[in-house]
């Protein structure tokens, strides 16, 4: 029976993932900042975990709770929307310390039983901004094109041992907590100088207007998908949006 390891397990996409895997017979070693026994069954299939990619004797302590791992999902992450000029310095660190630096960490614990093993996948989740130039994202989208291409120059590293590396790019999702996230708890106003007040409403009433969305399902099934596939490919759009905008690029 394989084992997934999942980051970012406590909602959205990462929970979802979890249950799917679960769903599938799979041993799912679910990890949260914040250790939260409620959002998920707990069973001799599926354990929840703490730990933190920001903190390094947390993604250690939890890569040795977990054993043998077959499988990484790298979904924990940090949402930023905002104008680049009224973003503070510390929260671009804090978006980049987890979405980049967090994910590199968590990779390279868990690598040398992959590179060993001869065998195992890692799968980052980005997210469909790095599929089109989308404005209120400009750190956020940096975190992400980061580990795009983190990820393509370590699928070429691992290859020789049999590991993989995929990314799996989410569209905008109604049904997560990602808008009240990305503002860290206040509004998108506050991020927005007033010189952009009038352009970035404009951005935003056309952005709740659109017709295609992602739904959480979505990212879990194309992130199995991903797992799964054999045959090269390295980047799986997920959800109606993510996939219309990957195929208009």
């Amino acid at each position: 029976m394989k084992t997934v390891l999942i980051t970012g397990a406590s909602s959205g996409y990462g929970r979802a993932t979890a249950r799917y895997f679960h769903s599938q017979g799979w041993n799912v070693i679910a990890t949260m900042r914040t250790r939260r026994a409620d959002v998920l069954p707990e069973s001799d299939r599926l354990r929840v975990v703490e730990l933190d990619v920001t903190e390094p004797e947390t993604i250690a302590a939890a890569v040795e709770t977990a054993g043998s791992i077959d499988v990484l999902v790298n979904n924990a992450g940090v949402p930023s929307i905002g104008v680049f000029e009224g973003t503070p310095m510390s929260r671009v660190r804090e978006v980049f310390e987890t979405n980049t630096f967090g994910v590199m960490a968590t990779t390279q614990a868990v690598l040398p039983q992959f590179r060993e093993r001869g065998s195992g996948v890692v799968v980052n989740v980005t997210s469909s901004v790095v599929l089109g130039h989308m404005p209120l994202s400009a750190v956020y989208k940096a975190s992400k094109m980061a580990i795009e291409g983190f990820t393509a120059s370590l699928a070429l590293e691992l290859a020789p041992f049999g590991v993989r590396a995929k990314t799996v790019e989410p569209g905008a999702c109604l049904t997560t907590n990602f808008a009240a996230r990305a503002t860290d708890g206040g509004s998108v106003d506050d991020l927005v100088p007033a010189p952009y007040a009038p352009w970035a409403k404009r951005i935003m009433d056309d952005f709740t207007s659109q017709e295609l969305y992602t739904e959480e399902s979505d990212v879990a099934e194309t992130i199995w998908r991903a797992v799964h596939d054999t045959t090269g490919q390295l980047r799986f759009p997920a959800g109606a949006d993510a996939v219309s905008l990957a195929q208009a690029k």
